[in-house]
């Protein structure tokens, strides 16, 4: 299990969640545990967009910012920005500055409001079973799966962008629709009763 680290706690993490103090809070508290409602989603897929062509930890070191700029991800909020916003996104030096990114933001906000069960429905439908056991090593963790591209094809579908099969799968990993922590990582594993509710 060369892939997990003793943190400065003594506790065995995923190598990456003991790279920097970022991220191993961000591995204790958020990454892998399952999470719910539009809101929050639209969030998290926002931010994998953001990510794609750069470090996690960038985009994770600007989540503040992201929050202010974006109005806090509330869905309605967004989807009612117009050129006026993407100009005022554009200049903001504290978030990922990309005008096809924060154009697919605004849309993205748009398509999640016409979804009659809402975004959480959607993507918590395309979860796979719970894996028998955690993968050993990171040699073992995929970088997309059959349902990360049904997922993935299912929101360009409805008129999604930014969110291919890998970002999918990212955002499977990050919201705990799949748990990727190692064997042996002092996270616990989410419990049949995390999955729950909407």
């Amino acid at each position: 299990m060369s892939d997990l680290v003793r943190g400065p706690d003594g506790l065995p993490r995923c190598a990456w969640g003991a790279s920097t103090p970022d991220y191993a809070v961000y591995h204790d508290e958020e990454w892998g545990r399952p999470l719910r409602g539009d809101d929050a989603l639209y969030e998290r897929l926002t931010l994998e967009a953001f990510q794609s062509g750069l470090s996690w930890l960038t985009i994770l070191r600007k989540r503040p910012a992201f929050r202010l700029a974006f109005d806090e991800f509330r869905i309605e909020r967004v989807a009612g920005y117009d050129e006026s916003d993407v100009a005022r996104l554009l200049a903001d030096a504290g978030i990922v500055r990309n005008r096809a990114k924060i154009e697919a933001a605004v849309a993205n906000a748009r398509a999640a409001l016409e979804l009659p069960d809402g975004l959480s429905a959607l993507l918590w439908s395309y979860a796979p079973p719970p894996r028998a056991a955690r993968p050993e090593s990171f040699a073992q963790v995929p970088a997309l799966t059959p349902e990360s591209t049904a997922l993935a094809k299912a929101l360009k579908k409805r008129g999604f962008r930014f969110v291919g099969p890998t970002t999918a799968y990212a955002l499977m990993q990050a919201t705990g629709m799949v748990d990727d922590h190692l064997a042996g990582c002092h996270v616990a594993a989410p419990t049949a009763r995390d999955g729950m509710g909407a």
